[in-house]
C-alpha cells in the first residue's frame, strides 16, 4: 500500500510537472548549515520542476539538564534522498522573480538514514541507534544574491528505529518531523 502511494504521488507529481514553462537547474551542488548540523547536495533534475536531491552530511544534537552532569553535543553521519516538486516556478517566474538555483516552494518526500558509523561528541562512548525516517515536508528555498541561499521547511511523518540491533528487546517506530532553517552555498 505504502509504495503504491508513494508511485501515484510521484506520477501526479510528474503530470504536474509538464505544465509548466519553466525549469529548474539541470544539476546543482552546494553545501548548507543549520542550527542542527552541516551537509552537501546535489540536486539532479528529473522534469521541469521535479528534481532528485541526495544529500550527505551530519546532522546534530544536544542535551543538558539536571540529569546530566553536563551539557552535551553530538554530531552524527545522515544519508538522505529526497525528490522535490517545484511546483511555483512559473508563477515565480510570470512575476519577474529570481528562479535560479531552484529559487521556489517545493513539496517533497523526505527519506533519511542515520548509519550507526562513528559519533563526534564531548562525551566519550555515545552511540547512536540506526533510524530510518520518511517525512512529506513543505518548504521554499530563496537566493540571497548569486551563490548563497536559504531554505526552510517542515513536515511530520514516520521513523522507524532499529533497536534491537543495539541490544534493545525489539525495534521502534514513531511519528517524526522534520523542521530546519539552513542557510547555503551554491557552487
Amino acid at each position: 500500500m505504502k509504495h503504491l502511494f508513494l508511485a501515484a504521488m510521484l506520477c501526479g507529481m510528474s503530470f504536474m510537472a509538464t505544465a509548466q514553462n519553466t525549469s529548474v537547474e539541470q544539476s546543482t551542488y552546494g553545501i548548507q548549515i543549520g542550527l542542527f548540523g552541516v551537509w552537501a547536495h546535489n540536486e539532479a533534475k528529473l522534469t521541469n520542476s521535479l528534481v532528485f536531491r541526495s544529500e550527505l552530511g551530519f546532522d546534530s544534537g544536544i542535551w543538558g539538564g539536571t540529569y546530566y552532569e553536563k551539557t552535551g553535543f553530538l554530531m552524527t553521519p545522515v544519508i538522505t534522498i529526497e525528490p522535490k516538486w517545484y511546483y511555483n516556478l512559473n508563477s515565480r517566474s510570470n512575476k519577474s522573480k529570481n528562479i535560479d538555483g531552484n529559487s521556489g516552494n517545493f513539496i517533497s518526500l523526505r527519506g533519511s538514514y542515520h548509519p550507526d558509523w562513528f559519533v563526534i561528541s564531548n562525551y566519550d562512548n555515545v552511540r547512536v541507534i540506526s533510524d530510518v525516517s520518511i517525512i512529506p515536508t513543505w518548504g521554499i528555498r530563496r537566493n540571497l544574491g548569486r551563490h548563497f541561499n536559504f531554505e526552510t521547511g517542515i513536515g511530520l511523518g514516520y521513523r522507524y528505529i532499529f533497536a534491537s540491533s543495539a541490544g534493545y528487546s525489539r525495534d521502534e517506530s514513531e511519528l517524526a518531523g522534520n523542521l530546519h532553517l539552513r542557510i547555503g552555498y551554491r557552487f
